[in-house]
């Protein structure tokens, strides 16, 4: 099985054949996740390098737990001590990692595009990890997995998205995959967290959380990502909670086997209350979960390994 691309850059140019396919793979990958031994040689003689201009703790462990559980070279370019701090730029550092002889990289940028621009300028395959606000396909491919496996499929469901959409990769790349594969999307956030032309990507944009969520099969809350706001866009934390928060009262017109999602991590009492957080309906740790999985699945597949 192969890719039609070389890259994973983002979900507007992946097929939704293509987008299955993984899907598809991580079903099976997860089964060494959970497994007692966690070791394949699918990767066996492979190297993949993470290099993440901005923090991360998630995304990136799980893309060098992936790597290392099917017995690729796993390395983590640290920027602050390497050659980029000294001023080189991210095509040389890119090619630097291509002579070394490096089959993918992984790269989170705060600045949108970087992945492509890398991409364009090295032979290994480049695996976008987050790049500003542009998008964040690996984790709506989580996302994806996660729907599918709990819900038998994506085509027909109703999806709701909220919280800061304005600041969110997540968000946009979740809108663009969940559409593609047939799914309903709602999006709601406070005006000031809301950017403009949403209607674009083919999202529903709602007038209250209770409009959003009314008789959807999935809520997805985001993180208000607060690192990214250059200035105030809501009065205060409590005030966010109160009027844009979810918790039992206002989730209360959405299916009751309603699967509860967010992308981590999560601010407690501030998108989601912490009942919700742990109730029985909420996939959160499951997230994490298939999250190896999926990038499992997306380095066998860039490597064009064929299952024996």
């Amino acid at each position: 099985m192969k890719l039609r691309s070389k890259d994973i850059l983002g979900l507007e140019d992946m097929s939704p054949e293509d987008i299955g396919t993984i899907l598809d793979t991580a079903r099976d990958m997860k089964k060494i996740v959970v497994g007692k031994i966690k070791r394949v040689n699918y990767l066996q003689g492979r190297t993949v390098v993470t290099l993440f201009y901005e923090n991360s703790t998630r995304t990136r462990v799980s893309f060098e737990l992936a790597s290392k559980y099917m017995g690729a070279n796993a390395v983590n370019v640290s920027v602050a001590t390497s050659s980029v701090a000294k001023g080189e730029t991210l095509i040389d550092t890119g090619r630097t990692l291509d002579a070394m002889g490096t089959d993918i990289i992984i790269i989170r940028h705060s600045k949108s595009g970087a992945p492509h621009l890398l991409a364009r300028n090295v032979k290994a395959s480049v695996i976008n990890a987050g790049d500003g606000m542009h998008e964040h396909p690996t984790q709506a491919l989580l996302d994806m997995f996660t729907i599918k496996e709990a819900l038998g499929g994506i085509k027909g469901l109703k999806v709701a998205i909220l919280g800061d959409i304005y600041h969110s990769r997540v968000a946009r790349s979740n809108i663009i995959g969940l559409k593609k594969m047939g799914a309903e999307v709602n999006v709601y956030a406070p005006s000031t967290l809301m950017p403009p032309g949403m209607e674009a990507y083919g999202a529903r944009i709602c007038e209250s959380i209770e409009d959003a969520v009314k008789d959807c099969d999935v809520v997805m809350s985001l993180r208000i990502q607060l690192e990214r706001q250059k200035k105030a866009l809501f009065p205060s934390p409590a005030e966010y909670s109160r009027f844009f928060g979810l918790n039992g009262e206002n989730i209360k017109g959405a299916r009751k086997d309603v699967l509860l999602m967010h992308p981590g991590p999560v601010n407690r009492g501030l998108e989601m209350t912490s009942a919700l957080i742990d109730g029985d309906n909420s996939v959160i740790e499951t997230q994490v979960t298939n999250g190896v999985a999926v990038r499992m699945a997306l380095l066998y597949l860039l490597t064009g390994r064929e299952e024996k």
